[in-house]
């Protein structure tokens, strides 16, 4: 379980990262910047869910091979940012990617940790959505988590995935494959054809009688 949770948290660190690199590059921040910017997105939701379950000092800071495997996709955005923009959506592609390697990641650190079902789920949708609110905020614009499209439904359907295969003692390797495949589809399927939540009904303004 340890080693399929690193596994997981490292894919998800390095395209989190390469996500959100290639925003900062798109904004023409210099190097330092995006290198910040990669390490931030990559790493928020992570600290953020070890810090609730107790898992000090965070893997992210403890452990150097996050702050590495960051740093090598925020140099990869800045060297071959250009090469990457031309690809069809390549910020909101790894962005998905890295929702759905991180969501399943935390739900199976919050079941190691054995905390309950609903818990690890949520908590596996928190880590899936951390990096990206923060990448969001650093940039000044709203969190897509806040936006209409599917974001953290689909971080939590992953997790839940997660969480049903262990009580149904499934192996952990096919729930964590099963739940990260349901929520990078809901993703991409969300941005290509629009889907989104119901938004608040608003009555359109009355004309003032004169």
């Amino acid at each position: 379980m340890r080693t399929l949770v690193l596994i997981l948290d490292l894919l998800g660190t390095f395209v989190f990262a390469l996500a959100g690199a290639t925003a900062g590059a798109r904004r023409h921040l210099d190097v330092f910047g995006i290198l910040v910017l990669a390490f931030a997105a990559a790493c928020a939701g992570g600290i953020t869910r070890d810090l609730l379950i107790g898992a000090t000092p965070p893997a992210a800071i403890s452990d150097w091979r996050y702050l590495a495997t960051s740093a090598m996709a925020g140099i990869i955005a800045f060297r071959w940012h250009a090469g990457i923009e031309r690809m069809a959506n390549p910020v909101r592609m790894f962005d998905a990617a890295g929702l759905a390697l991180f969501a399943v990641a935390g739900a199976q650190k919050a079941l190691a940790y054995e905390l309950s079902p609903v818990m690890a789920a949520l908590l596996g949708m928190l880590t899936g959505i951390g990096g990206g609110v923060v990448r969001d905020l650093l940039l000044a614009q709203i969190p897509t988590v806040l936006r209409s499209d599917l974001y953290a439904v689909a971080a939590l359907g992953g997790a839940a995935v997660v969480v049903i295969g262990d009580l149904v003692g499934a192996p952990p390797l096919w729930a964590a494959l099963v739940g990260a495949a349901l929520c990078f589809t809901l993703r991409v399927m969300a941005i290509r054809y629009g889907w989104h939540l119901p938004k608040a009904f608003q009555d359109p303004p009355r004309k003032s009688s004169t």
